[in-house]
């Protein structure tokens, strides 16, 4: 039996502000009761207003961590890959969220994090130090992160190659990256509308892609970001969603 030993939490000393938008942030009781309410509303709104189906959920890891990448084309996606998880892994799933967007003031941040326990992308300083954190935080403690490789929504509905970025949480490692395409959610609700309409949403979750002999630099990265981008593709239907 493995010796029992304190350990504090690693957000602990951080004032609110500081912890909401923190990756080391740690989920409490009051957080836990927060995600898995507004998940459950959430799943029940996705399914009666937007019919939404999942295809290929047994290709799901059985445990953290690992990431889902998605296309993005709406505010839907996140709140879709959310709900895709198994009840039991909720209080894993991070989604990683535009800073400037969802933690712009004191309130959305602590909206984003307490509802869908999101942590923020800066895109106008995303370097190297932020994804560093991003990706000891996969590898120190169980965690889903929902990350959109296109680094913005699509304002077309059609994918634009990844970045970077994901190569830079994932290379060299055995973190699982998890291929996911988002089919409906432009019709749905596009950038440019507030009011999402009644159109049907399916996610479509492809088989694990994993990285460990891949190197851990500029070539390597770019690499991952293109063979993870093909494989969202390749999830793509052959006819638009009805």
């Amino acid at each position: 039996m493995d010796k029992w030993r304190y350990e504090p939490a690693r957000d602990l000393g951080l004032d609110p502000t500081e912890r909401w938008r923190s990756p080391n942030r740690e989920a409490g009781l009051i957080a836990a009761t927060a995600q898995f309410t507004a998940i459950s509303v959430i799943k029940s709104y996705l399914a009666i207003y937007h019919r939404y189906t999942i295809h290929g959920r047994d290709n799901l890891p059985d445990a953290p961590s690992y990431i889902l990448a998605a296309n993005h084309t709406s505010h839907l996606d996140a709140l879709c890959l959310s709900v895709a998880v198994p009840a039991a892994r909720r209080t894993d799933v991070t989604p990683i969220a535009a800073g400037d967007l969802f933690f712009r003031t004191p309130p959305r941040a602590f909206l984003s994090a307490l509802t869908l326990n999101a942590l923020p992308m800066w895109r106008a300083s995303c370097g190297r130090h932020a994804l560093q954190e991003l990706r000891d935080r996969l590898q120190s403690r169980p965690t889903i992160f929902i990350f959109f490789p296109e680094g913005t929504r699509s304002r077309t509905g059609d994918l634009n190659r990844f970045k970077a970025g994901i190569g830079m949480l994932v290379a060299e490692s055995k973190i699982p990256v998890v291929p996911c395409h988002l089919e409906g959610c432009h019709r749905a609700l596009p950038p440019d509308r507030s009011v999402p309409r009644p159109r049907h949403v399916s996610l479509t979750i492809g088989a694990p892609l994993t990285f460990s002999g891949t190197p851990n630099n500029r070539t390597g990265w770019n690499a991952i970001a293109n063979q993870v981008c093909d494989a969202v593709v390749n999830l793509a239907p052959t006819r638009p969603a009805e």
